[in-house]
């Protein structure tokens, strides 16, 4: 989505669609104003009469404004001005942002950048508005033979104020960027399995690299390599599928100083999983090719980052494996060995992630990183406790999972910090093994990230567990891109600190 500011006045611009958010019984905010002098109080009248309704999410497109050079105006309702928070802003963004790519127009100006929000300055808002643009003109339809037409829109001219057109670039800047990785990672969760395997996001990585002009060096570990390096947990997962299990690694070092320690990305990267020996159901087994969705969001920020070129060293990891259950597939009871020397009593195939992200995570540590965030759709217990709004935070670094949950607010994309205490460790003992890969049901999704915390002792680590957010089911089914925007949020608050250091020295 192509994008620019104007400060010039709105009654005066030449464009296909004027955007205009408005509040339900309150004055008008400053460009609506300005539209409504101009246009014999067009909009003033609307409201009078009741023609317009500015309930939250509501839109109605006016093809004809007098006074004004526009061809039509789109009036977007907030609500009540005391009720306009963030979630609020953001409704109405999307519903404006879905209405415009149903018009017949090719670009389009808007003024969100007039709505008050408290601790939200001129960037923020710009950049949720690229955001909402290019999801909402995103489209999944490769494989129908009769594909709908594709949204028009393609540009977008963001109002501002004088002051504040350098912090709405920078905004409307970021936030194109991330849109982007957000789509990328859609594309990436809504292939299916038969075309997105491990192989093909070895492939997705390569590709990423060749056109990178040099800023990504990417390595593919194979099963042989798998095997020499002594990844027996990774591997076993792969091991009843005809798909070969990759371990994909891309590099960008983009810091000041090149020996500077990097921050590490792990994706959890299941393309398809059945659950093995231990067979899901088949309701909604279709959804199973969600389960890279991790992996998906590590593509995306991997996207977004080559986009914006941080000054930061960044590795990211993606442990890619097919989960099936032919006669060579791992068996409940079986007892494999782990990248790090640690043996694991398999006491479920389902529990699958945990297998190929330890591995993933004792990979990192080559790396001295300066922290380690490991993102998977890991477990259903997830979705009981925390719905499908928040993603579920576990760490064993107070100072990194606090950044996190502010990178998490800042983006809108946001964590819920759950407890990693020792007590719950217990759960995971084995008669047999080192430990078991499931501690039983209770806190389920606490103990999947315990045992993912024997592995991850060397630096500072955070899961993040997304099966609740990674996508959406039923009629909307499909990857929903998070958390692309709270990665990059976090990424480029670690560039931010890195700045205020050089400074302060």
């Amino acid at each position: 989505m192509e994008f620019s500011v104007q400060t010039a006045n709105p009654a005066k611009t030449e464009t296909a669609c004027l955007v205009i958010p408005m509040f339900k019984g309150s004055d008008l905010l400053p460009t609506a104003a300005s539209l409504d002098d101009a246009s014999e109080r067009l909009i003033g009248q609307l409201l009078e009469r009741g023609d317009f309704d500015p309930t939250l999410g509501n839109v109605q497109m006016i093809p004809f404004a007098p006074g004004l050079c526009a061809e039509r105006l789109l009036l977007v309702g907030l609500g009540e001005r005391e009720k306009c928070q963030e979630g609020a802003f953001l409704k109405a963004l999307d519903a404006a942002m879905v209405a415009l790519t149903k018009l017949p127009a090719d670009e389009a100006s808007i003024a969100f950048n007039d709505v008050p929000l408290e601790s939200r300055d001129s960037s923020w808002k710009a950049r949720k508005v690229l955001e909402a643009a290019e999801r909402a003109v995103y489209r999944f339809d490769q494989f129908k033979s009769q594909p709908a037409p594709l949204a028009r829109l393609n540009a977008l001219t963001l109002f501002s104020e004088p002051e504040n057109a350098t912090l709405t670039q920078q905004g409307a800047q970021i936030g194109a960027a991330i849109g982007q990785g957000i789509n990328y990672a859609r594309t990436l969760g809504n292939l299916p399995g038969n075309v997105c395997t491990p192989s093909y996001l070895a492939q997705q990585a390569e590709q990423l690299g060749k056109t990178s002009n040099g800023a990504l060096e990417v390595d593919i570990l194979d099963e042989e390599a798998l095997d020499a390096l002594g990844a027996g947990s990774l591997l076993s997962v792969g091991r009843g599928s005809h798909e070969p299990t990759r371990l994909i690694v891309m590099k960008y070092n983009g810091a000041t100083e090149r020996e500077e320690a990097p921050h590490v990305l792990v994706g959890k990267g299941i393309t398809f999983d059945t659950g093995g020996i231990s067979l899901k159901p088949g309701e909604g087994m279709d959804e199973m090719k969600f389960d890279m969705c991790g992996a998906a969001s590590v593509f995306g920020t991997v996207k977004t980052m080559l986009t914006l070129k941080p000054r930061l060293n960044l590795v990211f990891i993606v442990a890619a494996a097919e989960n099936m259950p032919d006669g060579l597939a791992t068996k409940p009871g079986d007892i494999i060995k782990t990248l790090k020397g640690l043996t694991v009593e398999v006491l479920n195939t389902d529990a699958e992630g945990r297998l190929v992200l330890c591995d993933a995570l004792t990979y990192a540590e080559r790396f001295k990183p300066a922290s380690v965030v490991d993102i998977a759709t890991l477990t259903g217990a997830v979705i009981v406790g925390l719905g499908h709004h928040a993603t579920g935070l576990l760490s064993n670094d107070d100072d990194l999972a606090l950044d996190l949950l502010e990178a998490g607010e800042a983006s809108w994309d946001r964590a819920w910090h759950l407890p990693l205490w020792d007590e719950y460790q217990e759960q995971l003992e084995s008669n047999f093994a080192d430990l078991a890969n499931i501690g039983g049901r209770p806190a389920g999704t606490i103990t999947a990230a315990c045992f993912l915390s024997r592995f991850a002792d060397h630096f500072p680590w955070a899961h993040l567990d997304i099966a609740g957010t990674a996508w959406h089911s039923g009629k909307q089914k499909g990857a929903t891109g998070r958390p692309v925007g709270l990665l990059s949020q976090y990424l480029l608050d670690r560039e931010a600190d890195g700045q205020v250091e050089i400074s302060a020295n």
